[in-house]
């Protein structure tokens, strides 16, 4: 898997987070680079953790499946980035509260990381080099989250189902490359 592939992947997945954050930039008031930063470490190290633990997950199995591993990594990739779609559309927009307590962070950053989890198990499929796969989906995420809080204060709710409508393409798409890859 090349740098641009698991660039697209890590912004792709870091939408949800991205899109959380949009949300929680809503609802702070005053200084915004604490609270960017430490929601930016919240999602950073649940996008990073999730795919490791898919990725250990995965390499349990992956020898089983090698023969079909494309398609699953395509039916994965397609239902995550299908369901990303299908919120984009919905229109509702959560405003979270203002809270960065542990209690708080702890369900938004699972909830925004399941999919992760599900592409961890490809990589064991294709052999990635996990240690820099997902320090690099960890600082992408960081990076998106603590921008996302920032975008949020300053541009409002409007954001929220772009992001996830380009999170949603992006793994659609990375999905179908990955099938055709391996098809033709």
């Amino acid at each position: 898997m090349g740098l641009l592939e698991l660039l697209l992947i890590a912004v792709g997945l870091s939408m949800d987070a991205f899109a959380v954050a949009v949300c929680k930039g809503l609802s702070i008031r005053g200084a915004i680079l604490k609270p960017a930063l430490t929601v930016g470490f919240y999602f950073g190290a649940s996008q990073a953790l999730m795919p490791l633990a898919g990725y250990f997950a995965g390499t349990w199995f992956a020898e089983y499946i090698t023969a079909f591993d494309h398609w699953a990594a395509f039916v994965i990739l397609t239902i995550i980035g299908a369901k990303m779609l299908k919120d984009s559309f919905d229109g509702q927009v959560s405003v979270t509260d203002a809270s960065l307590a542990f209690k708080v962070m702890l369900p938004l950053t699972v909830a925004t990381s399941i999919d992760a989890l599900a592409v961890g198990i490809t990589f064991a499929f294709f052999n990635v080099h996990i240690v820099p796969a997902v320090t690099f989906i960890g600082f992408v995420t960081f990076a998106l989250s603590a921008a996302g809080v920032a975008a949020g204060r300053a541009a409002g709710a409007r954001l929220r189902s772009k992001a996830e409508l380009l999170g949603g393409i992006i793994l659609i798409l990375i999905g179908i490359k990955i099938l055709v890859e391996h098809t033709f």
